[in-house]
């Protein structure tokens, strides 16, 4: 534990630790009860070739519960992190990290909401982000990421010196501000993430507010029918990153709404899934997370 402490102090100084404690100690089975009724098209994706298991990164007050997934021979692999949607980390975000191992990825994704409650069990979206989603810290969310990437590297099996990250729907938001964060990063990709909201004491910025701080070529993918994320949100961020010299690609599928990659739910669009997901794994490869 001490090494982890110790790489921990390089990228977030132990002032800064939470304390809070872990109510959360597994990940959840299956999909989460808020998502309601799951889709035929629910993709699955095999583990054939692959080395799958829930893992505990340790963090400065605890163990947090992590799915891990990566090609069962060779490495050390370029190392993606994976940030959750709404949700959580259930059977959905799961699939997209076997989806990533097949591509060659050591891809994890830890249970960010472990500290707040389990999201799995909620059946209520509103009530789920009233008591639990609206209560994690920006902070808390940036450690975590911080340590599991101190965690991937321990393994011996995740190469950080090819590091990404790409996250869904709430898991959107953070992958700008991890990009804001985090010096070693070399892409990311967020995937129908807010960029301006109301600001809170526990969210106190949002992407357009960390344009000039971004340290990684950002690929954002959005949808033109999203009724939260308006397209003229996504054209003023694209107009901000130009104006600070950031590499930044934004991609907007005119008719998808919001988690049109969600396979399991209504709002899945095939067409820009497919055509989405072939541009992040492109852009890693362009940005050298590879």
């Amino acid at each position: 534990m001490d090494v982890f402490a110790a790489e921990l102090d390089e990228v977030l100084p132990r002032a800064s630790w939470s304390r809070r404690g872990f109510l959360v100690t597994t990940l959840a089975t299956g999909f989460a009860v808020a998502a309601g009724p799951i889709s035929a098209e629910t993709i699955t994706t095999d583990t054939i070739g692959l080395d799958v298991a829930e893992v505990k990164v340790p963090t400065a007050d605890g163990e947090m519960p992590a799915y891990r997934a990566m090609p069962a021979t060779g490495g050390p692999f370029a190392t993606i992190l994976v940030v959750q949607e709404i949700f959580g980390v259930h059977e959905h975000i799961k699939d997209i990290w076997r989806r990533l191992a097949k591509a060659g990825y050591f891809a994890i994704a830890p249970e960010l909401y472990a500290r707040q409650g389990n999201p799995s069990t909620y059946s209520d979206i509103p009530k789920l982000v009233a008591d639990v989603v609206s209560k994690v810290p920006d902070s808390q969310v940036i450690g975590d990421l911080d340590a599991t990437v101190v965690y991937a590297k321990s393994t011996g099996k995740g190469d950080p010196t090819r590091l990404g990250i790409t996250g869904f729907c709430w898991g959107g938001r953070p992958v700008w501000i991890y990009a804001a964060h985090n010096s070693r990063m070399k892409a990311a990709v967020s995937w129908y993430g807010p960029i301006d909201r109301p600001r809170t004491d526990l969210q106190p910025k949002y992407p357009i507010d960390l344009v000039s701080e971004l340290k990684c070529p950002v690929l954002g993918l959005y949808g033109g029918a999203d009724q939260g994320i308006p397209v003229e949100s996504v054209d003023r961020m694209a107009a901000a990153c130009n104006a600070a010299g950031k590499t930044c690609e934004f991609k907007v599928y005119p008719d998808a709404p919001h988690a049109f990659n969600a396979d399991y739910r209504p709002s899945y669009r095939a067409d820009a899934a497919k055509d989405a997901w072939a541009r992040m794994l492109a852009w890693f490869k362009q940005c050298g997370v590879a």
